[in-house]
């Protein structure tokens, strides 16, 4: 969830799910995103939504009061998916699989029906790597775009595996919607829109999900219909669209 303290934070959630939107990335350190969600699961109840939330903390305890806080903020019994969040150094992933470690946290959280399944987020190619190889993680979340193609290859190979794959920044992040609406000479195609980049992500077999943040309700309506009228691109097509994105950055 984009932005959870603007006005029109509410409206969106609530047009995401009346659109049939059925899964919600959160995490803790999303300042006001989990009270957000919370506010809305206890009015309209969190049947058929799967939450996922997740937790910077690199600790066995430090893991678990996190779960705890999420479980209690979001007003949830069971959270289906606890991420461990942005483990992107070699050191930050020896610490999360000590024996005191996070990972262990989570698993004991599993055990205790707390959560449903156990995911990791990552920037690193080298640690996605290790993620793959590793058959810890149900999920793992990683930067996939026309901006970034370079993750396709460890994304086909956690699909292999059968790790599900959530994508993150899917339209490229870092403000480059916002400006690509606004119009960039640069692409003189017109080919770096929304609804092709969106159709990108969605276009690789290899992907389970992707989560494009969305700040108002119209936003959430031309995703949705985006993937209600999907076609897949054509390998032509991805390889404009990447063209097309190396030469605007």
């Amino acid at each position: 969830m984009d932005t959870p303290n603007s006005p029109e934070a509410t409206e969106t959630v609530e047009a995401a799910l009346e659109l049939g939107i059925n899964f919600i990335d959160t995490a803790r350190e999303y300042a006001g995103s989990e009270f957000l969600l919370g506010q809305v699961v206890r009015v309209r109840g969190a049947a058929g939504v799967h939450f996922a939330s997740k937790t910077f903390s690199q600790t066995i305890d430090g893991s678990q009061r996190d779960i705890d806080r999420s479980l209690s903020t979001l007003g949830l019994e069971r959270i289906d998916l606890y991420q461990l969040h942005d483990i992107s150094t070699p050191q930050a992933w020896e610490r999360v699989h000590r024996e005191d470690g996070a990972l262990a946290g989570l698993q004991v959280a599993r055990e205790r029906g707390l959560v449903a399944h156990i995911g990791v987020s990552t920037h690193s190619m080298e640690v996605l790597e290790r993620i793959v190889d590793s058959d810890a993680f149900d999920t793992v979340m990683v930067e996939y775009s026309a901006f970034y193609p370079q993750s396709a290859r460890l994304i086909e190979r956690a699909h292999a595996r059968d790790i599900g794959v959530i994508v993150m920044r899917p339209l490229g992040g870092s403000g480059r919607t916002s400006e690509m609406r606004g119009g960039i000479e640069a692409d003189r195609e017109g080919i770096l829109t929304p609804r092709n980049l969106l159709r990108y992500v969605l276009s690789n077999p290899a992907v389970s999900t992707a989560i494009p943040g969305a700040r108002y309700p119209s936003r959430v309506v031309e995703n949705v219909a985006t993937a209600s009228a999907f076609v897949p691109l054509s390998a032509e097509e991805r390889e404009a669209l990447e063209a097309a994105a190396a030469a605007l950055y």
